[in-house]
């Protein structure tokens, strides 16, 4: 009987993020920078080395949806549209909180085990035509972290931007320089998760804060558009010091980076943790405004953290996005991304027909069948 692994093998291409030291290869896909010796694998499993080669994820996919922009969560980069968002299995952490382990710690948990039927072999104009037929204005690589699979992105982004798609990744941020040179000529939007302040606790997960942090900074510095996302999770990162320096230190990039602060439910290995509260919520993006952040987002507990869900102009004050949950309810920004009430330009990446925003409509949730 095939294992998981040796099926994965079987979809994989000689990759490009990587230098070879004699026989052992240097991988730069992400911040761990793994020298991975022949018949050996990095840390995140996916990457491998095969005679001196270093093979990387190709070929298929572990899931794929049609959503809402506003799930990955991105609120100013085409608000009201949809994406197509595929993933594949793997991840360079090992977060005992994550809410995708499922995907994320295949071959290193054996909880997470994806029966192999549920894998797709797919090309990138399939899915890039799949994105098109559904109606998505951009495409998205997600579920698992992406930075592992970025040959495979691009293979696919270059493509979606032929087609007019943007290209999104949703990432816990554990890049290099190289990979996101690499990434830039297609990628349009980049969604990093700022998981704590305190370098003990990254060690845990398998990382290092100063890595993120400048990944934060470099993805900014080159262009993209970056969203920072927070899962706040009671007594693990909700202290106001840690949520005073994390709101800082975006805020030091750019003020205009928005903040998501978002509600953590009890998962994984954290089963056992209280889930966050509104109240929480509301005091975290208190701080993130007051840190002087322009755009401060409450998520993942709809109706219930008052405007944080909604875009304000940071000029006037005027409600330029309502929204709920997933869904957009109203849109009130020019073509050309402006507050109609005060004419402030509004960072983002905005449609430039508004009238042509979908209100009040969800993800399409569907299966690949070719």
């Amino acid at each position: 009987m095939t294992s998981l692994q040796e099926y994965l093998d079987q979809f994989t291409r000689p990759g490009i993020l990587y230098t070879k030291e004699n026989e052992d290869v240097r991988c730069h896909a992400c911040a761990h920078r793994c020298l991975i010796k022949p018949g050996r694998r990095g840390v995140c499993l996916m990457r491998h080395n095969r005679d001196g080669v270093l093979y990387v994820p190709w070929g298929y996919v572990s899931s794929a949806q049609v959503d809402p922009i506003e799930k990955k969560p991105l609120a100013h980069f085409l608000p009201g549209t949809n994406v197509l968002t595929f993933g594949m299995l793997g991840c360079n952490f090992h977060c005992s909180f994550c809410q995708n382990w499922i995907t994320t710690q295949t071959l290193r948990d054996n909880r997470a085990t994806i029966p192999i039927e549920y894998l797709q072999a797919v090309t990138p104009q399939q899915l890039v035509d799949y994105a098109k037929r559904s109606g998505a204005e951009s495409i998205a690589s997600s579920y698992n972290e992406p930075l592992i699979t970025t040959e495979w992105a691009v293979d696919i982004f270059r493509l979606a931007k032929s087609e007019g798609l943007r290209c999104v990744y949703v990432s816990n941020g554990y890049a290099t320089t190289e990979v996101l040179t690499y990434l830039r000529p297609y990628l349009d939007a980049f969604k990093i998760d700022l998981k704590t302040m305190q370098e003990k606790n990254y060690r845990e997960l398998g990382g290092r804060l100063n890595h993120v942090l400048d990944a934060i900074k470099m993805a900014f510095n080159i262009g993209l558009w970056v969203e920072v996302v927070t899962l706040v999770i009671p007594g693990y990162n909700d202290s106001p010091d840690e949520l005073w320096e994390a709101s800082r230190y975006i805020a030091s990039v750019s003020p205009d980076i928005p903040w998501h602060v978002s509600a953590f439910h009890p998962d994984y290995k954290m089963a056992d943790r209280s889930p966050t509260s509104a109240q929480t919520l509301l005091k975290a993006a208190e701080i993130g405004q007051e840190a002087g952040l322009h755009y401060v987002y409450a998520g993942n507990l709809p109706g219930k953290v008052g405007s944080l869900e909604d875009t304000h102009c940071p000029a006037c004050h005027t409600l330029l996005i309502k929204r709920r949950g997933y869904t957009v309810q109203a849109y009130h920004l020019t073509a050309d991304g402006m507050c109609t009430n005060c004419g402030a330009s509004i960072a983002g990446i905005w449609t430039d027909k508004p009238e042509s925003v979908n209100l009040h409509q969800g993800g399409m949730p569907f299966r690949l069948r070719w």
